[in-house]
């Protein structure tokens, strides 16, 4: 498969013209076997789906050495993601090969913030399409300098972005979006996603996708995307770019029936919002690392639950993207980031610096760590202090007292909670016994 035959962006796009929401997975496993066992389930699956390789830990840390050891020691059977870097290219072609084509683009996934080794062999492999960010890559994971992964970042995107040279379009998805997976205020989320976005544009990168992670509060979210949608509409006019939702990366219901309903408002949010990309999750995301037959029932399930279901509808006042009071507070970020400094790697560490970006709960040595947030009655995230962050008033304003030890383990529970003890309703789309049977037959980890 030439490389130009395989366009990430433009897959997602005609499946968006055609109607489809496409759907994808977060799976990654060491032994190649298995990731192409992965891959061929995931493009098997009665949905409109991308494959996924999602790196393993040691590769995300850039403790090469360690995976290297596991892959001689057991062919990577006992890692937690596909070592691209440990595995020879031929290797990693192999497991590609009869798969990857413009019908089944493979998105690479790993969350380091020192990723040169990785898109050394993306570039080496001429896989064009990745995800992550300077910030979102970085504050989270780990105790890297923001200005180092920053830099690293720069280095990385201008390379990538010279797949070019061989016909290709590659594409880079931020993931600012889901900064810390709960309880980051809606209007930093979106900021954030749209100031990574603004980075990859401004070395060369012109696919991009724009991330948002499912919330606590439909109609929040709701306002929050169509936030997201309008500024990239403003901001991003140069480049091709889609949305993708993730559903809910906080502590995930333990029932079935739980975690297919909150999965199903992950679609419902995907459809109300125009978004043409969901990652899901499974029903074992609450206990362990899910098999390759529950990725596909959940792939399959928001498949079903999208064509079954119509769309949420969007609160009036942002039906066609009207100033909310996300966006407001979103766009008042983004403009103050910008105004530090031309190019937006540096203005990133600047904003950092000053507190004009500040991640509630990040312990980040980089991150000032002064914004507190919490949950109203009605499960809107609101801030309960916005540190210096140069943001008008908060309309809503988490309840006194709720920042408290106590008060956080219960909003970090609040969606398991609600979702474990919802009763069913009335045309409620449930895994098919077809599908449970015939998912028990695809290969898990060993």
């Amino acid at each position: 498969m030439r490389p130009r035959e395989v366009d990430f962006g433009a897959f997602v796009r005609r499946a968006a013209d055609a109607g489809e929401l496409v759907a994808q997975p977060r799976m990654g496993f060491g032994p190649p076997g298995l990731m192409r066992a992965g891959l061929a389930a995931t493009r098997s699956a009665a949905a409109t789906t991308v494959g996924t390789l999602t790196l393993d830990s040691y590769t995300r840390v850039g403790d090469l050495a360690s995976a290297e050891r596991a892959v001689r020691a057991d062919g990577g059977a006992n890692l937690n993601g596909y070592p691209i870097v440990s595995h020879p290219a031929e290797t990693t072609a192999a497991v590609l090969a009869g798969l990857l084509n413009r019908d089944f683009p493979v998105q690479v996934r790993h969350g380091s913030a020192v990723p040169a080794d990785i898109f050394s062999a993306l570039v080496a492999l001429r896989l064009t399409a990745t995800e992550g960010g300077p910030v979102s890559y970085c504050l989270p994971y780990g105790r890297t300098p923001l200005a180092e992964s920053i830099r690293n970042w720069s280095d990385c995107a201008v390379r990538f972005a010279a797949l070019r040279e061989f016909h290709s379009e590659p594409h880079l998805e931020t993931f600012g979006g889901c900064m810390l997976g709960q309880l980051c205020p809606p209007g930093l989320l979106v900021a954030l996603s749209v100031l990574e976005a603004l980075f990859f544009q401004q070395r060369g990168l012109r696919s991009l996708s724009v991330s948002y992670a499912q919330q606590t509060n439909p109609e929040q979210d709701i306002e929050a995307v169509l936030a997201l949608r309008r500024l990239c509409q403003e901001l991003l006019s140069r480049s091709s770019w889609h949305v993708v939702i993730y559903a809910y990366m906080g502590v995930y219901p333990r029932t079935e029936r739980g975690a297919y309903r909150l999965l199903g408002e992950a679609a419902g949010l995907a459809l109300a919002t125009g978004s043409e990309r969901i990652i899901v999750k499974t029903v074992a995301e609450s206990r362990r690392i899910p098999t390759i037959a529950e990725n596909v029932a959940a792939l399959e399930y928001v498949a079903r639950a999208a064509r079954a279901r119509p769309p949420l509808r969007p609160p009036a006042d942002d039906a066609h993207g009207g100033d909310s009071a996300t966006y407001r507070e979103a766009n008042a970020l983004i403009n103050a980031v910008r105004n530090l400094h031309r190019d937006i790697g540096t203005a990133l560490l600047l904003a950092f610096r000053r507190g004009y970006l500040d991640v509630p709960y990040c312990v980040h040595p980089d991150n000032r760590g002064r914004t507190r947030s919490a949950l109203d009655g009605a499960g809107r995230l609101c801030w309960a202090d916005t540190g210096a962050l140069p943001v008008p008033p908060p309309e809503r304003r988490a309840p006194a007292g709720t920042v408290t030890s106590s008060g956080l383990l219960e909003d970090l529970f609040y969606i398991q909670r609600k979702y474990d003890a919802c009763a069913p309703e009335s045309g409620e789309i449930t895994a098919s016994p077809a599908l449970a049977e015939r998912s028990r037959r695809l290969p898990g980890p060993r």
